[in-house]
């Protein structure tokens, strides 16, 4: 298939979590792969919970992750279209009007399910009189519309799933339009699939029925029906991922310094058959996307793994993925990456090599001491090692009683990369003056 098409369609009602963060991703991925095209489209019709500042941060969150779009689109900005493709199902008996209420619906369910039977609309609506209809107006009832299914067996060959069947006869009729004239979502993302060509739909398991019922509307519509991708949920603590849930989501990732390619990679093979490892740009990972290793089973996400995962990352990031974004040189990079949590620490401890601190001396004995013994002449790999055999034969102390008060001094932190490393970085002449307690 040429002109691949794919589309990551949020609806602003809440921040990205990590759900749909997975979505996204994995429609990006195919689309870089296939040499396609990634459509944004803002499925905003929900006026009541969606807020510009839910689609402005979905945005932010999307070009952090590097998953750019080269077109979109909002829903709101097409009613008349919906209503038009509405108006042609009509008359082509596709829509039909109902005037039940909410409990009357509920009650018919109940008695479905009592008597051992799929609880599926019956359909009464289609034996309505004008009568009735005129009853049903003067009683003060707005229908609501539904849209209705052919029978027969509905199959696709699923990416994800293998072949995929449904028997039309025991799916209700999916209500397209509510009482107040609201369109679900059914309806609207088929007309805009079919508008604006999609190929692939790649989207979460649980949308697997309603995809029963969009074929149909495909075909209704005259529209070319994509393929699609079903992908199973994730699952965490609280169950199943989502934005009501609270789950943890992309802007509280970054907060915490967790880099956008250690949750791709993350994401991109948790539930897999491979080995989760780092990528460091998308169009590499995009390569490796196999929708034939994705299993059926749910994975689960821990937040605590990814964090885990993203140290990983961290040290083994090369520093052309990270020049942009610190001052620091390659060769200080490479020297202290394996000990950071967070990129951003690279910066503070190129201010403790480079800047100023104020010592902390907590043996001064020891420190003075170590100020006098220290090597002569240019810092080299070995001049530490030299340096600290010389302080155990003349002081006596090991382990921490002896590293412990000089990195204090060194660095001001109880912690951090190894002395052996920072030394050189640190240089003679700013080492020599914190052993001696000087602000240097």
């Amino acid at each position: 298939m040429t002109n691949i098409k794919v589309r990551f369609a949020p609806s602003p009602t809440g921040h990205m979590h990590i759900g749909n963060t997975r979505t996204a991703l994995f429609n990006w991925l195919w689309a870089k792969k296939m040499g396609g095209q990634f459509m944004l489209r803002i499925d905003d019709t929900d006026f009541a919970r969606s807020k510009k500042e839910y689609e402005d941060s979905m945005r932010e969150s999307l070009e952090w992750l590097g998953l750019t779009w080269s077109s979109e689109a909002r829903q709101s900005a097409r009613f008349e279209r919906y209503k038009q493709a509405t108006e042609q199902l009509i008359k082509d008996g596709r829509i039909y009007a109902c005037y039940e209420t909410p409990e009357e619906l509920e009650f018919k369910r109940k008695r479905a399910l009592s008597k051992g039977l799929p609880p599926i609309y019956d359909r009464q609506a289609l034996t309505y009189t004008s009568q009735d209809i005129e009853g049903f107006i003067r009683e003060g009832r707005k229908p609501h519309y539904r849209f209705k299914l052919n029978g027969g067996i509905i199959s696709w060959q699923d990416e994800v799933r293998g072949e995929v069947k449904y028997d039309a006869s025991k799916l209700s009729d999916p209500i397209i339009i509510r009482e107040d004239g609201s369109y679900l979502y059914h309806l609207p993302s088929v007309i805009d699939d079919v508008d604006f060509q999609i190929t692939h739909i790649l989207r979460g398991e649980d949308h697997v029925t309603n995809t029963a019922s969009q074929i149909q509307m495909f075909e209704a519509l005259g529209g070319v029906v994509p393929v699609f991708a079903h992908l199973p949920l994730l699952t965490g603590k609280e169950g199943k991922l989502s934005k009501r849930l609270g789950s943890l989501g992309v802007r509280e990732l970054r907060a915490e310094g967790i880099e956008n390619m250690a949750i791709c990679s993350y994401l991109a093979k948790l539930g897999t058959s491979e080995d989760i490892r780092s990528f460091y740009d998308l169009e590499t990972l995009a390569q490796t996307l196999d929708f034939s290793k994705i299993g059926h089973s749910q994975p689960k996400f821990d937040v605590e793994d990814l964090k885990h995962f993203n140290t990983k990352h961290i040290h083994a990031m090369p520093y052309k993925a990270i020049q942009n974004r610190t001052k620091v040189d390659e060769d200080f990079w490479e020297k202290v990456k394996a000990n950071l949590s967070i990129v951003a620490d690279v910066d503070v401890w190129n201010k403790i090599c480079n800047g100023e601190i104020v010592p902390i001396i907590e043996n001064k004995a020891l420190t003075d001491m170590a100020a006098d013994l220290l090597p002569q002449g240019a810092i080299s790999d070995e001049t530490f090692g030299i340096w600290m055999n010389t302080l155990k034969e003349k002081t006596g102390l090991k382990g921490k009683d002896l590293f412990h008060p000089i990195r204090l001094a060194l660095t001001g932190e109880p912690s951090g990369p190894e002395l052996k490393t920072l030394l050189p970085l640190i240089g003679r002449q700013k080492a020599v003056a914190r052993l001696k307690g000087l602000k240097a």
